[in-house]
């Protein structure tokens, strides 16, 4: 039983330590997978970005998104728009 004890009580404090993420130095909003449906079907055009690994793209993608894995985003940051509507996902 202290065996399965420790671990537990260390997963606990990294947890509880741990700092949270800096805010953006832009505004971020959350939307469902209904809403951006919509705006895509009333002909608004966006930057769709799946930064989900290459295999996870090619099996299945939302039409029209590019392939900017999540590891790569900082290094890649400039190939995404500034303006306008922009999904990771």
């Amino acid at each position: 039983m202290r065996h399965a004890v420790i671990p537990l009580v260390v997963v606990v404090v990294l947890v509880a330590s741990a700092a949270p993420a800096a805010q953006p130095d832009y505004p971020v909003n959350l939307m469902s997978v209904d809403e951006l449906k919509s705006r895509l079907d009333r002909g608004e055009k966006g930057d769709i970005i799946d930064v989900r690994n290459w295999d996870a793209y090619v099996d299945m993608h939302i039409k029209g998104a590019r392939s900017l894995p999540l590891r790569a985003v900082p290094q890649r940051a400039g190939e995404v728009s500034k303006t306008g509507l922009v999904v990771f996902y």
